[in-house]
Formats: C-alpha cells, structure tokens, sequence
C-alpha cells in the first residue's frame, strides 16, 4: 500500500535522493554525463527546489511504501492559465517499477487534477524514454514534438503528451 503526501522544504534532500538514484537509470543510455550533471544541477539543486516549492511553481508529493519514501511527483496545476494539470516530474525507485505503483501514482494526479478543475493531464517525456510505452498505455497520446534550449548548447528532446480526464 502507498500514501501520498505533500512535500515541503524539509524534504529537498529526499527529493534529491531520489533524483541521484533514478535519473542515472533513466537517462544514462540517453544523455551524456556532462548534460546530466548540467540539468541536475539546473532543477535539482537546493537553490532550484526551494524556489519552486516556496513559490508553488510546482506542488510537490512524496510517494511512501509501508517502510520508505520510494518516488516523488511534482505538478503544477492551471498550466498556462488551462485547465490542465502539467506532470513536470515524476520518479519512483527503480525496484518499485512494475509493481502497480505508477499507475495509482497517476489515478492520485487525476483526482488531484479533477479536484482543480482541470480537463487535461499534460507531461513532456524524452523522445527516446522507454516509459512513454507506460504512458500511452495510460491513456497519453503525443501532441507535439519539441526540443527545448535549456543552455550549455543542451536540449531536451521531448514528446509533450496529454490525456483527457472528467469527473
């Protein structure tokens, strides 16, 4: 059984954890080492997660096992002034994948989303990411394709994907 719940600044070195452990799994066959690194730094850092949680650019949630904390989400609600809720971060623990957990951490995002009057769920994921199979079996259908300049001459390669939910 998972809980789910609000994260606040005291748990940025959780979040960071979890971050360190996932995303050289995520992306090591994707990114170089340096891009890593560079794009750690650019949302993970402390600086990075105090702001975004200080001023509600994203909510944050931790995900709790019976024992541990084993992924963290972050979203934001009223994306662009829409009613859309934007994933902009979603992380489990690699020996919880394929356990059921992904898919109840998204059924609590649509609630949460529903709960803000949003009518759409919306997350971007790296072109060559193998969870976007996971995704579209959630329902996820690709509306775009973009790259985004995020420095040091980097881009983010991505696939912006949406669903449709309502009450």
């Amino acid at each position: 059984m998972i809980s789910i719940s609000e994260a606040g600044l005291g748990d940025i070195s959780t979040i960071q954890k979890i971050t360190n452990i996932t995303w050289p799994i995520t992306y090591g066959e994707i990114l170089s080492q340096s891009q890593l690194d560079y794009m750690l730094g650019l949302f993970y850092s402390n600086e990075a997660l105090a702001k975004q949680i200080e001023n509600k650019e994203q909510l944050f949630y931790l995900i709790l096992d019976s024992e541990s904390t084993i992924g963290f989400i972050g979203i934001e609600h009223h994306y662009k002034n829409e009613a859309i809720t934007k994933i902009h971060k979603i992380y489990l623990l690699p020996e919880t994948q394929g356990k059921g957990y992904g898919k109840k951490v998204f059924d609590f995002i649509e609630r949460l989303a529903l709960e803000n009057d949003s009518k759409q769920l919306s997350l971007n994921v790296n072109r060559f990411n193998t969870a976007l199979n996971f995704y579209k079996k959630l329902g996820f259908e690709i509306k775009e394709t973009v790259d985004i300049e995020i420095g040091n001459g980097y881009l983010m390669e991505d696939y912006v994907l949406g669903k449709a939910i309502s009450k």
